[in-house]
């Protein structure tokens, strides 16, 4: 970009905040409105974009170690997907602050010098409209693509970003892919806003699961929506629910704190998903019993009789010789209490 399309830049922006109307009709102008109007900046300003020192950056990375470690996996293959054509991966906290980092060795100078990195601030109040502060005021997935920036430094990015939601529904980061070649057109970066939403909801689901680890997780029935998650207890109540999940089923913290059936949200479509969920841990517990039905109730924590009718209902079959075995210990179990009152009788 040439000094000249630098000051066209300032110079468009500035002429665009004259016209009133155009906040109301692009995000993008609405985000330079805020960048001047409330946070003072200037589109033709230099500086470099402020960085956490090594206690902040470690400090907040500790903040958000589950998440962390549920993404890893994801952003390894995003950069396999992304890595070859000039992007670098940044997956940040609510605060614009990018915690960990992916991109090809060869790159990182250039991505460096441009602030591309863990511990830069990339909020809106620091940087003007820019893909990562944006979505986090969005709450949505967007791209900033190259002049849509507000300073003149950052118009040969391209910031594809999609924004991430904690177990609680909460929104704890964003997920960006930044790249600043300039044969990156609009339909390059397309098929890259579809790796970086898809990434956004697996790191989505991992962070989900692992804090309900131990707990049926089961996907909404309404078309398998991509994130629509919920975990259910013993007692077949909901006890948390992706965002998606909660968007689609009007699911609150209020209503999960007031003990929710999960029927009640999920309708009977609900049914075969706890079924098949049952099922398995069923199935589980009496492959670690070696099929012996007292051993898994155990492991279960619930009563031989209990596990017997939930095999029944489940329409589980055991193999011969332990079906034998069982079926000869209720009948003894069953013959009990009439001996005992026969014995009785004769004393």
């Amino acid at each position: 970009m040439t000094l000249s399309g630098h000051a066209h830049h300032a110079e468009r922006v500035h002429a665009l905040l004259q016209d009133r109307s155009a906040a109301v009709r692009s995000a993008v102008a609405a985000s330079w409105l805020r960048s001047v109007r409330d946070h003072g900046l200037d589109p033709e300003h230099w500086r470099r974009p402020e960085s956490l020192d090594e206690a902040r950056l470690r400090h907040a990375r500790e903040q958000m170690s589950p998440l962390l470690r549920a993404a890893e996996p994801t952003l390894d293959r995003l950069l396999d997907a992304v890595g070859d054509s000039g992007c670098c991966i940044l997956l940040t906290g609510r605060d614009g602050v990018p915690l960990q980092r992916r991109g090809v060795a060869g790159d990182d100078d250039d991505f460096r010098k441009l602030g591309l990195w863990t511990g830069a601030v990339w909020t809106e109040a620091c940087e003007g409209t820019n893909g990562i502060g944006t979505c986090l005021i969005e709450g949505r997935a967007m791209t900033i693509h190259r002049d849509q920036h507000f300073y003149t430094r950052n118009i040969g990015l391209s910031c594809t970003v999609a924004p991430i939601y904690d177990h609680l529904g909460r929104l704890a980061g964003c997920l960006d892919v930044s790249t600043c070649r300039r044969d990156a057109d609009r339909g390059v970066v397309a098929l890259i806003a579809a790796a970086v939403g898809d990434a956004a909801r697996r790191i989505e689901a991992a962070h989900f699961r692992q804090a309900f680890k131990g707990v049926r997780i089961l996907l909404g029935p309404d078309g398998g929506e991509a994130g629509a998650l919920i975990a259910v207890d013993r007692d077949d109540l909901l006890i948390g629910a992706t965002r998606t999940a909660r968007r689609l089923y009007g699911i609150t913290d209020e209503r999960l704190a007031a003990g929710l059936p999960a029927a009640a949200v999920l309708g009977d479509g609900l049914e075969e998903g706890l079924s098949d969920a049952e099922r398995g841990v069923v199935q589980r517990a009496l492959a670690r019993a070696g099929g012996n039905v007292s051993g898994a109730a155990r492991i279960l924590g619930v009563s031989r009789a209990t596990l017997h009718r939930k095999i029944k209902r489940l329409g589980l079959r055991l193999c011969q010789e332990q079906e034998i075995l069982e079926n000869a210990t209720l009948m003894a179990v069953s013959a009990a209490p009439v001996l005992a009152h026969a014995k009785l009788g004769r004393s």
